[in-house]
């Protein structure tokens, strides 16, 4: 009477070895192919990670070069002592000479700097500071003794003092908000001449601190407030006017009594 009840145990029977087995087939399938899929998940993963990555730090380079706009002014210096405002510098070769400044329109701070002087008159070169740290504020000492120097001898002379990124050579074009080479201060020096003596006569002022302690005594320079300063003529010559100036005022007192101006 149920026949559909005989054969489906056996067509069950049948069935489900072969669906377990096509299970385990479809999944043992579908492990193998999802391995290679989460490795080249990870790995377009990692790719992209290192592109945008790549891309931020290419983009932070580009914003970090393009920060200053090119409308701004190259960098400059102002100079505080001595002040640019003041009348042309003179100074004696042997002594210190100090030089200040402050930097103007300056937005990328160099590393190093170098500061020198120039001469156009024998084309030297003197060094006052090699490779130095940038300061804010710049100062720098110069020993103008022939032995500091080190170079061709310092002639009585203008020179410029030069200041310049160490980074860039000197006749690098300008740059907006870089420091650019700065070469518009001039300055002069000298070098004291021997002292020339007026003739070679002793000079008669005496005692030695009524004359100058520079001056030597054989300059034939003449004192007119020093004891013997004045010749026998000039004497003469001095007690002559002093007596007329006498006679002249007894006279006249004598001939205004005679007609009686005087009472």
């Amino acid at each position: 009477m149920f026949p559909a009840s005989d054969s489906s145990p056996a067509e069950t029977g049948k069935a489900q070895p072969t669906a377990t087995g096509d299970a385990a087939k479809i999944a043992a399938a579908s492990g193998t192919a999802a391995a290679p899929s989460k490795g080249a998940a990870r790995t377009k993963s990692g790719t992209t990670k290192a592109a945008k990555t790549g891309a931020k730090k290419t983009k932070a380079a580009a914003t970090k070069t393009s920060s200053v706009d090119n409308r701004l002014p190259p960098g400059g210096v102002n100079m505080v002592t001595p002040s640019a405002l003041a009348q042309t510098s003179y100074y004696k070769v042997g002594d210190y000479v100090t030089f200040g400044w402050n930097y103007t329109s300056l937005s990328v701070k160099p590393a190093k700097i170098d500061v020198y002087v120039s001469c156009a008159a024998n084309s030297a070169t003197y060094t006052i500071s090699n490779n130095a740290t940038f300061e804010p504020t710049g100062k720098v000492v110069w020993d103008t003794k022939p032995e500091a120097s080190g170079t061709a001898p310092l002639l009585t002379e203008t020179y410029t003092l030069v200041i310049h990124d160490a980074s860039k050579d000197i006749t690098a074009v300008p740059v907006a908000g870089h420091l650019d080479t700065y070469d518009q201060f001039f300055f002069g020096m000298y070098t004291p001449q021997p002292y020339t003596p007026l003739s070679g006569k002793t000079s008669p002022c005496y005692p030695r601190d009524h004359i100058h302690p520079d001056i030597p005594a054989t300059d034939g320079w003449r004192c007119a407030t020093c004891s013997g300063a004045l010749s026998s003529t000039d004497l003469q010559a001095l007690k002559f006017m002093l007596g007329m100036c006498i006679i002249t005022v007894l006279s006249f007192t004598w001939f205004a009594g005679g007609f009686g101006a005087l009472f």
